[in-house]
């Protein structure tokens, strides 16, 4: 296989032994420490365009979540752990306690936004601020289902079926079904993938043409229609809430553009501190609108 470019020149590459396996990561800047967690159908490579600019003022870590890039794809267990939010978010501490970090700030696109605010319910002590990209709670997703939000969001059905039944409609189809979703994210016309950059792509597409990758993906949203949503409801019936400060921001053609109520309204459900805004582009915000997602996660940063 050619080999990949790097596209976080400078930048330290690490791998940590977690509770989830081998998390790699690559670390770059100097500053405050910032966790940056991508998601699906992507890897670290998806901030190459947003960490520099966060990088001037802040230590950056970004990592791949387990199954993902280039970490350790473990066998899943019944609960399909390491997969579920709360384990990936376990093993992202670990990695940043190693790196000497007690306290950090947490952004989080898509499943990575997932991660960020489960961990951040769990480990309240160690997140000064949380940032999701362009998503709402995993429960409040379920919540609101109907046959508009089904067609919208049917992969988060059909990933989380029983194995092997998603996995074997992607074995000959992964590299396909990535340039689906990254072309039916963006603002773009379909089959458009110019935002992205070429050598971003190879990565991603390099990744999801491993069957246990494949896998990997398809345990992230069986956990996120079953444990995920578990620890969701314990929280809420619980009165748990998200003491951290919160910035949400979203794609105007984004996934929760399309909900009835703003998402600043949904997330101040979740958390006591929320603010937000809307971003001129769809779902893939640091890749889309790098400059537009920076400005505002700067101030919030530094606030």
């Amino acid at each position: 296989m050619t080999p990949l470019d790097d596209l976080f020149p400078g930048y330290d590459s690490v791998v940590v032994p977690t509770s989830a396996g081998a998390i790699s990561a690559r670390v770059g800047g100097s500053g405050s420490p910032v966790l940056l967690i991508h998601g699906h159908p992507q890897t670290g490579v998806m901030y190459h365009r947003l960490a520099p600019r966060l990088a001037v003022s802040h230590t950056v870590v970004v990592p791949d979540l387990p199954g993902y890039g280039e970490s350790e794809a473990r066998e899943p267990d019944a609960a399909h752990g390491p997969y579920d939010k709360r384990s990936m978010g376990n093993a992202l501490v670990e990695v940043m306690h190693s790196l000497g970090h007690d306290r950090f700030a947490v952004i989080g696109h898509d499943r990575g936004g997932r991660v960020a605010y489960r961990l951040t319910l769990d480990h309240p002590e160690n997140v000064t601020k949380l940032s999701v990209l362009d998503i709402v709670p995993t429960l409040e997703v379920w919540d609101s289902w109907d046959r508009e939000r089904g067609m919208q969001l049917y992969h988060w059905t059909m990933l989380a079926q029983q194995s092997p039944i998603p996995e074997t409609l992607l074995k000959d189809s992964s590299v396909d079904w990535l340039n689906l979703i990254l072309s039916w994210g963006t603002t773009g016309t379909f089959g458009d993938y110019s935002v992205f950059d070429e050598r971003a792509l190879d990565h991603y597409r390099a990744f999801i043409r491993q069957p246990d990758r494949i896998r990997a993906i398809c345990e992230d949203y069986r956990a996120g229609a079953t444990t995920d949503t578990e620890h969701d409801e314990a929280d809420r019936a619980a009165g748990k809430m998200i003491q951290a400060p919160v910035l949400v921001l979203w794609g105007v053609r984004g996934v929760p553009a399309n909900h009835d109520v703003t998402p600043v309204d949904i997330w101040r459900r979740w958390a006591v501190d929320v603010r937000g805004e809307a971003l001129r582009c769809g779902h893939f915000l640091p890749e889309e609108a790098p400059e537009a997602t920076a400005e505002p996660l700067l101030r919030f940063l530094s606030d």
